[in-house]
């Protein structure tokens, strides 16, 4: 982890160029490395020697934009996942298995609701989903002897609900597993969980770190701080050994990098869920100026979570940087610099007035889509949240009239005017 502060990690970390080597991270194109001889390759597939050979495991492009992110959330070690669903999965299947349990705050993004209750449950892993907002007695009441990790989002989308870290963290290590939080919509200029006791985290880089809805991928960031070994008979494939690789134990060999590295060379090399390293260099450019557009983000959808809140035409709003939101005290705990550039809203009239101003918008679009440099908006229950039942959406925070409202960084005038004119058709 480098000394530097966050704004300048966004643009130097990750990749340093040598005496005439190129300014700009490269794009290394390449399925496959050549090396002269089958001990030095050998070696590499045995995890004996570092090095890289086929790119489904590591790329130079990629580990450097992964350092990047590492470097930016102050962990240990990183690596990219082909989206942020993949680095969800990784994330849990890395140190769970068919028998095993978890908890997760019922407030995440609806497609990681479905990953965990229902795709893993198939693969014999079950969630127990909790009240973001419970009390410590009703999360301590959720663990059981079988539980491996607890998962949360810092701000969750689209409920905004603003995860209780410390009370999550504490709860988590009193059982021995590690907390994992998706860090997706504060991104590491506005929250850095690790400070405040989370083991693990994840991102969508999808979202605000490309910022530009370019390309998909996402990320899982250790911090090196979980003792794996403290509680071997929980975690036995980081604690015993690997036939896959002649008998070889994570944390032996590697210490602080056992998760990471069984991540890469277990899961990667068996699942193959790797970010290409075109998108990786695009995600690099993204990062550049992430310390540059959140403040920007935050501060349009502080102003549009005001205006809106001023419409007779509007039920309500949340937005958590706003005073008087149910998570403003929590907020300015944990992200004192700003949330993200994400609100939600709903319309007296209900669904139909919700679909009627959406569809009047004329620079703000309806996409599929959120935390990018574009203003946008969805509406959850019909869209990303589709496969949940009316009870999983109450549950998650979402309801029926929900509309999840992207503020871009355009002029914030632009951006009042347009939903003006749209409330004017309700």
């Amino acid at each position: 982890m480098s000394d530097y502060r966050i704004e300048t990690k966004c643009i130097q970390s990750g990749y340093t160029p040598k005496n005439g080597e190129p300014r700009v991270l490269p794009i290394y194109q390449s399925t496959t490395f050549k090396y002269d001889d089958s001990d030095q390759m050998g070696k590499l597939f045995d995890l004996e020697a570092s090095g890289y050979f086929y790119t489904r495991l590591q790329n130079p492009t990629n580990d450097a934009v992964a350092a990047k992110i590492c470097d930016m959330e102050g962990g240990y070690a990183a690596m990219l996942t082909s989206s942020g669903q993949a680095a969800n999965f990784y994330a849990i299947m890395n140190i769970a298995e068919a028998g095993d349990h978890i908890i997760c705050s019922s407030a995440v993004y609806g497609g990681t609701y479905n990953l965990y209750a229902h795709t893993i449950r198939k693969m014999g892993i079950q969630a127990t989903f909790v009240d973001p907002d419970c009390t410590p007695e009703e999360l301590d009441a959720a663990f059981r002897e079988n539980t491996k990790a607890v998962v949360g989002e810092t701000i969750a989308n689209p409920a905004l609900t603003v995860l209780d870290i410390e009370k999550f963290a504490k709860a988590a290590h009193a059982h021995g597993v590690p907390l994992i939080v998706d860090n997706t919509f504060a991104t590491p200029i506005n929250c850095r969980p690790f400070e405040w006791g989370a083991d693990i985290v994840t991102h969508s880089t999808t979202k605000y770190m490309d910022g530009h809805a370019s390309c998909v991928g996402g990320a899982i960031v250790d911090s090196g701080n979980f003792d794996w070994t403290k509680y071997a008979d929980k975690f036995p494939g980081l604690t015993t050994p690997d036939e896959t690789y002649h008998g070889l134990v994570y944390t032996e060999r590697f210490g602080k990098g056992a998760y990471i590295t069984k991540a890469t060379s277990q899961m990667m090399r068996d699942l193959g869920s790797i970010q290409s390293p075109q998108n990786a260099f695009l995600l690099n450019i993204g990062l550049e100026t992430l310390h540059l557009r959140m403040p920007r983000h935050c501060e349009n959808a502080l102003k549009a979570a005001e205006f809106l809140k001023s419409q007779e035409k509007v039920a309500w709003v949340n937005c958590p940087s706003m005073e008087g939101d149910k998570y403003y005290d929590l907020a300015k705990k944990y992200m004192p610099n700003g949330t993200c550039g994400v609100i939600t809203f709903g319309l007296k009239g209900g669904r139909d007035a919700a679909v009627k101003m959406m569809d009047s918008l004329k620079m703000i679009a309806i996409v599929t889509h959120v935390a990018d440099a574009r203003s946008c908006v969805l509406h959850p229950a019909s869209h990303t949240h589709r496969q949940m039942n009316d009870k999983e959406l109450l549950e998650a925070g979402v309801q029926p009239d929900l509309i999840r409202f992207s503020v871009g960084i355009e002029n914030i005038d632009d951006i009042i005017d347009d939903l003006k004119q749209a409330l004017e058709a309700v």
